[in-house]
């Protein structure tokens, strides 16, 4: 059967379409894509959608509607995750939504987004030691412990937006208020604390520093250790946009808040006694598709 997943995040909409039944354990990717429309930018002081990033992400779901109808998608299920959560009135924007789509999407809550990310992380991985999966998005962050499935999980009301919009809003942010954003981390994430075990990071915010620390190598399966995460913050501090912009493997719209993202992870990795993670490519899209799989 042939789905599509789509994730309306804070900072990000992103569509994977693919084939469930061809007998594997992973979903065999089709198309994947994936805009920058940062729909959560300011949504935290106002709760509202501001109505530049509101039409650039209405813009991104018509034009997926339309790569459904060409790969001839027989299921569709969008979910809208952080920033969905908190605007005051998500009524309009989900019906907009699903005219620009041809499907309602469903705000998830933060313990059924984290469900969905661990499936999709550990998928055609057999998980058979505790692993903790980091989930960096852009309004909230999923910390999700299991093996074979889920055991225990959390989310996070912390993300790079959502920190951004806090203390990082304009750059070059300077030793203070990066010392000030990374005390606000610690504090979000200071009552996290999970078993040991392997670690592993999705998201955006997490494949975008491990493509800066190495930017010729491939993203997925990479160790990524804590100390490069560290030394990101500390590289990213005192430059512009334009010079975040500069560096290879930070595409232009996540330059702004890549600074706030790092300091996330900082934070997260820190409150799971996480040295490393191994990066993956699979996310919450990969655990959609499998969950409309099930559902058929």
């Amino acid at each position: 059967m042939r789905v599509a997943a789509v994730d309306i995040g804070t900072n990000t909409v992103r569509l994977l379409i693919a084939d469930t039944d061809d007998g594997g354990p992973a979903p065999r990717e089709v198309l994947r894509r994936s805009a920058i429309t940062g729909l959560g930018r300011g949504v935290d002081a106002s709760g509202r959608f501001a109505p530049g990033p509101l039409a650039a992400t209405l813009e991104t779901l018509a034009s997926y509607r339309a790569l459904t109808a060409v790969h001839e998608v027989e299921r569709i299920r969008a979910v809208a995750t952080s920033a969905s959560r908190d605007v005051a009135d998500p009524s309009e924007f989900l019906d907009r939504a699903e005219e620009a789509l041809g499907v309602r999407p469903e705000i998830i809550a933060g313990d059924v987004e984290a469900a969905l990310s661990y499936r999709g992380a550990t998928v055609g991985s057999p998980v058979s030691t505790p692993t903790t999966v980091l989930d960096v998005g852009g309004g909230s962050t999923e910390i999700i412990h299991g093996t074979r499935e889920p055991m225990w999980s959390r989310s996070v009301d912390i993300g790079s937006v959502r920190l951004t919009d806090r203390l990082l809003d304009a750059l070059p942010a300077g030793t203070s208020r990066v010392a000030a954003a990374r005390a606000m981390a610690a504090e979000a994430f200071a009552a996290v604390r999970t078993p040991p075990g392997n670690g592993v990071g999705v998201g955006g915010t997490i494949t975008t520093l491990a493509a800066m620390a190495a930017p010729d190598l491939p993203v997925a399966g990479r160790h990524m250790t804590a100390e490069t995460v560290t030394g990101a913050v500390e590289r990213l501090t005192d430059l512009s946009i334009d010079r975040i912009e500069a560096i290879a493997g930070v595409p232009a719209g996540r330059a702004p808040v890549i600074l706030g993202g790092a300091i996330v992870v900082e934070a997260a990795m820190a409150a799971i006694g996480a040295r490393s993670l191994v990066v993956s490519t699979r996310d919450l899209l990969d655990g959609i598709a499998l969950d409309l799989s099930d559902r058929a």
